[in-house]
């Protein structure tokens, strides 16, 4: 059984767009895996262990009934922080029957939502075509380079969410620090990169592009709720997962997996403290804890004013 709640060590990527936030001592730093099958345990009797083997070993023990219905044993979620310094290429992710379509059976698309943690004055990002865009002008466009001619540009601010359905073209921008959740997968198709040369790693996909592209696809930005101390509102939610925030200034809340999803913790600001299963957990700015969905009820106590997001199913 896996009662207890416990730490994943981050995976880092070191794109050629990241900057010096997430870790300053090794630039560029794109992006840092907080919650994904491929972290490692980093405390606790599971301590060394890769998270998707914990996932099919314990099943709707450590995922809840709702991931289990989705996705099987399989870990459901991918989520990131992103330090954006440059420009992240133009992209778009194919939904799950286009994923099985074009990549295999074992593949899932890529459903996401970024929640804006930083962002520089005057940062922007691409979500989505301009209004009129038919789907000729915007194949024409992807095949011959002009694309950016026909992107809708959005500006955002700190405490912004954006849902991004596949199919939706989209682009990061620079000065901005995102967090990330997304379906189990990481299916992206490449459809401009700002004439960055084409590397082994980093190739342009347009004929996938083209096949999953939808000109109608938009995404609206949506703003920060007003969030009482020790309340819980949703930022995003859809059927692969639910996007949380958390405000604890003073008081401390109450929270109850109920056994239908594990609930991943990222501290945003302050500090704060999780008591769970008889043991405590203290948690400083971008660190995460994973409750299992068996865990039941817990609490979350800060330290200092503080806000967390929390992630699930």
């Amino acid at each position: 059984m896996i009662k207890t709640p416990f730490s994943l060590a981050p995976e880092y990527r070191d794109y050629i767009w990241g900057g010096a936030r997430l870790r300053p001592e090794i630039v560029p730093t794109a992006e840092a895996w907080i919650i994904y099958a491929g972290n490692r345990v980093s405390s606790g009797p599971y301590a060394g262990r890769v998270l998707s083997d914990i996932s099919l070993a314990f099943g709707s023990d450590l995922l809840g009934s709702r991931a289990v219905a989705q996705t099987g044993n399989r870990f459901p979620v991918l989520v990131k922080i992103l330090d954006c310094a440059q420009w992240l290429s133009l992209q778009v992710h194919p939904n799950d029957e286009q994923a099985k379509k074009l990549e295999g059976e074992d593949f899932f698309g890529k459903t996401e939502a970024w929640h804006v943690l930083e962002v520089e004055p005057n940062a922007k990002l691409i979500a989505g075509m301009k209004p009129n865009i038919t789907a000729e002008s915007l194949s024409a466009s992807i095949k011959n380079g002009t694309i950016l001619s026909a992107v809708q540009s959005v500006e955002v601010k700190a405490g912004d969410t954006l849902f991004m359905n596949p199919g939706t073209i989209h682009a990061l921008g620079p000065g901005m620090l995102i967090y990330e959740i997304q379906q189990t997968s990481d299916l992206t198709y490449r459809v401009y990169d700002w004439g960055r040369p084409e590397t082994e790693t980093r190739k342009l996909h347009i004929e996938k592009a083209l096949a999953v592209s939808n000109p109608k696809a938009a995404t609206s930005v949506l703003q920060m709720p007003q969030v009482a101390d020790g309340e819980v509102k949703t930022l995003a939610e859809c059927e692969y997962f639910r996007l949380e925030t958390v405000s604890v200034d003073e008081k401390a809340v109450g929270l109850d997996t109920r056994g239908e999803s594990f609930h991943g913790l990222t501290v945003i600001e302050g500090q704060i403290q999780v008591s769970a299963q008889g043991e405590a957990f203290v948690l400083n700015k971008f660190e995460t804890l994973l409750i299992p969905a068996i865990c039941g009820a817990y609490q979350i106590k800060p330290l200092m004013k503080s806000r967390v997001l929390k992630a699930g199913v």
